[in-house]
Parts: C-alpha cells; sequence; structure tokens
C-alpha cells in the first residue's frame, strides 16, 4: 500500500478541450436541422413530371373532357325535348361556356408567345454582344421600344433614348443605352417586388410554428414575385405560363446549386443577430429570405429582355440587407 502524496505526469496526456470547442448544445424539444422551407419549395417547384406521368395524365384529361363533353350534350338535347324553352337556355349558357374557355385558352397561347418573344429578343441580344453587331443591335432596341411602346410611366425614358440612340457607334454603347435608359425604372421596380417577397416569407416563417405553412408561404410568394417580375418585364403570362417560368427559374437555382445555403449563411447575413442565435425559427427565416432573393434575381436574369451588361447583376446580400433591416436585429 502506498503511502504519501501520488505524483502522474500530465507531459504526454492530450489537453482537455476548451469551452470555445464544445459542441453547441442542441435545441431541446425541436427535431434536428434539415432543408429549409424554401429549399423544399424549390425543389418541388423545380421537379418535372415524367413521361409516363405526362401520357397518364393527357390521356385522363382526354377521357374526362370526352365523358364531360357527352354527358353536357345527352343532358341539353334531353332537356330540349322534355322542356324546350328551359332547354334552350341551358344550350345557351354552354355555348357561352365553351367561348370563355375559348378565351381563356387563347389568352394562354398569347401569354406563351409572350414569353417567347422575351427569350428571343433576349438571346438576339446575346448574339449581338458576342458579335459587336450594330445592325443586330439597332433591330434589338427597336423591338424593345416597341414593347414598351404602350407604357405611359416610360414615355420620358424613351425620349430619352430616342435623342441619344443616334449618336452610339457600336453595339455595346446602344445597347448600355438602353439598359440605362429603358430598363432603369423597371429594374428598379423588379428589385422592390423581390425585397417585398424576401421580407414576407422571412416574417411567415420567423413567426408562424406550424410545420408545412412555411413551406407554403414561400411557394406562394415565390409564384407571385416571379409572376410579377415577367409583368413587369412586358413578359405577363398565364396560369400556364407562369407556371412554366417558374419551373424554368427553379430549374435553373437546382442545377447551379443556388439552393445549397445552410445555416451557415444566417451568421453572415443577419450579422451575428442575437434573434438568429437564439432561436431556430428566426434564422431559418433569414435564410429563407435570402433564398428568395436569390430565386428573385434568377427571375429577373431570365425576364429581363436585355443580359447585364452596363449594370452589375443584382447582389443578394444587398437584396436581404435592404429587405430584413430591423426585422432580425441588425441585418
Amino acid at each position: 500500500m502506498t503511502q504519501g502524496p501520488i505524483l502522474i505526469d500530465l507531459e504526454n496526456t492530450p489537453a482537455a478541450p476548451g469551452p470555445d470547442q464544445a459542441p453547441p448544445v442542441p435545441d431541446v424539444g425541436l427535431p434536428a436541422a434539415g432543408p429549409t422551407a424554401m429549399q423544399k419549395a424549390v425543389t418541388l417547384a423545380a421537379r418535372g413530371p415524367s413521361r409516363l406521368a405526362r401520357w397518364g395524365w393527357g390521356l385522363a384529361l382526354s377521357l374526362l373532357g370526352a365523358m364531360i363533353s357527352v354527358a353536357a350534350w345527352d343532358f341539353v338535347i334531353n332537356l330540349i325535348n322534355r322542356i324546350p324553352l328551359l332547354g334552350y337556355a341551358v344550350g345557351a349558357i354552354s355555348i357561352a361556356l365553351l367561348l370563355v374557355l375559348t378565351v381563356v385558352v387563347l389568352r394562354e397561347l398569347a401569354a406563351f408567345s409572350r414569353l417567347s418573344r422575351m427569350d428571343k429578343l433576349h438571346k438576339r441580344a446575346e448574339e449581338a454582344l458576342a458579335e459587336n453587331s450594330l445592325p443586330k443591335a439597332r433591330e434589338v432596341t427597336t423591338r424593345l421600344t416597341t414593347l414598351y411602346a404602350n407604357r405611359p410611366e416610360l414615355d420620358w425614358a424613351r425620349a430619352r433614348f430616342a435623342e441619344r440612340k443616334d449618336e452610339q457607334f457600336d453595339a455595346s454603347a446602344l445597347l448600355d443605352l438602353a439598359e440605362a435608359e429603358l430598363l432603369s425604372p423597371i429594374d428598379t421596380a423588379a428589385l422592390a417586388e423581390v425585397e417585398a417577397a424576401a421580407r414576407q416569407v422571412a416574417l411567415v416563417t420567423a413567426l408562424v410554428p406550424l410545420a408545412l405553412a412555411d413551406v407554403a408561404a414561400a411557394l406562394t410568394s415565390n409564384l407571385r414575385m416571379i409572376r410579377r417580375v415577367a409583368e413587369l418585364y412586358g413578359g405577363r403570362s398565364g396560369t400556364l405560363g407562369s407556371w412554366r417560368l417558374t419551373r424554368a427559374v427553379m430549374t435553373h437555382l437546382v442545377a447551379t446549386g443556388a439552393v445549397a445555403m445552410g445555416d451557415d449563411m444566417i451568421g453572415t447575413l443577419a450579422g451575428g443577430g442575437l434573434l438568429s442565435k437564439l432561436s431556430r425559427r428566426f434564422g431559418e427565416g433569414v435564410v429563407n429570405g435570402a433564398l428568395t432573393a436569390r430565386v428573385g434575381v434568377a427571375a429577373i436574369e431570365v425576364c429581363r429582355p436585355l443580359p447585364f451588361s452596363r449594370k452589375r447583376r443584382p447582389s443578394v446580400s444587398a437584396l436581404v440587407s435592404r429587405a430584413l433591416t430591423g426585422l432580425f436585429g441588425r441585418t
């Protein structure tokens, strides 16, 4: 049995971790962190149906339309045989309904045509810049002026562009002038729409505790934002056109990995704000707002008839800073 004190050599013993190296304290009662609401919404919107699903839905809708048409025809004919006056009235209502549906279909086709025209104008402008072709640039600016001919708020901008366009002798200078004069007011309005959508998504995520409410709010706000941005740039779309445009934007974001924004962004975007450290919901609100701003920037790039040349592409961090200032401490 050892008598007296015992001396233990600690020179070769590894040092114990300090408080700065300790793992973060988990949120008691909260599930593990996963994809944010915006990441789920973007993934859902970008996920396209398979070819088999498209064929299945097409055949099902065709069969349903045939069944409804035959049933409506039999109903009107039998009603005319039984009560002629009422039967003719129902027949007139059916014809009016068909006319309304025809107008809706024509409006959807016109919306697809507008989106296609904007896309062709954007590609034509890129070709003019790549080839430095002044004739192509003049063609693009002529079509752009025609596109905004019925916009009273752009009368002053069109007049300034008309005064100075003959002074430009190369493609880049002419397109830069068109971008500065014609698109500057629209860019400002589009950025305001993006900031409002980012603010709304962040607030709903932070304040609504329901499980799927943040996903639904994020998807709804982004659909409305993309449609509004398209309207501002002249590519007003219908219901199907809006969904096609939304899928194009979301697919681009998923393909480029732009939605891979995790919790490490919270400190950067929120400036280390106290609320984002105390509550995961507020931190997710900041991230969802940032993702919404990124979707808005992608929508601007898709809907804009001219590529960004003289003006720089909008900064997501600057948009989030303006949208969320005062909401989550210092942003």
